[in-house]
């Protein structure tokens, strides 16, 4: 199932340029404000080597802008979103949305209750996918 998910939305935010794991970065940053590259990684469940790529991808393509941190010594960078990051941003939340709409509505109200009860008891406990 997670591959079909994967699949889906990777074609689903194909038109917007952007990856699944681009669009993760997007939606961090545009609405839970996570501006730190570590914590972005965290979030996103990648290293930071592999955020640091994908942050140039998404800078290059005029996604994302990259300002010095709280530090104020250059070594830290804060990240946020350009006019057409947030375009973008918008665009993948409603691809996340209609593909979350489409399998849901394939479960009684109560089936999707006990499945998302079930994958929590699942994940619960287990280290952040950034931690592999």
């Amino acid at each position: 199932m997670a591959r079909i998910l994967q699949i889906r939305l990777e074609r689903d935010l194909s038109p917007l340029g952007v990856t699944r794991l681009g669009a993760l970065v997007l939606t961090a940053i545009g609405e839970d404000g996570i501006t730190a590259p570590s914590a972005l990684a965290e979030r996103v469940g990648v290293t930071r080597p592999a955020l640091s790529r994908l942050l140039r991808g998404l800078e290059t393509k005029g996604l994302i802008a990259r300002t010095p941190g709280q530090a104020g010594d250059g070594r830290q960078k804060a990240v946020g979103l350009t006019p057409q990051g947030v375009a973008a941003m918008v665009e993948a939340r409603a691809a996340f949305d209609a593909l979350h709409a489409h399998f849901s509505a394939k479960l009684t109200p109560e089936a999707l209750a006990h499945l998302t009860a079930a994958l929590d008891a699942l994940a619960a406990g287990e280290p952040a996918p950034s931690a592999y």
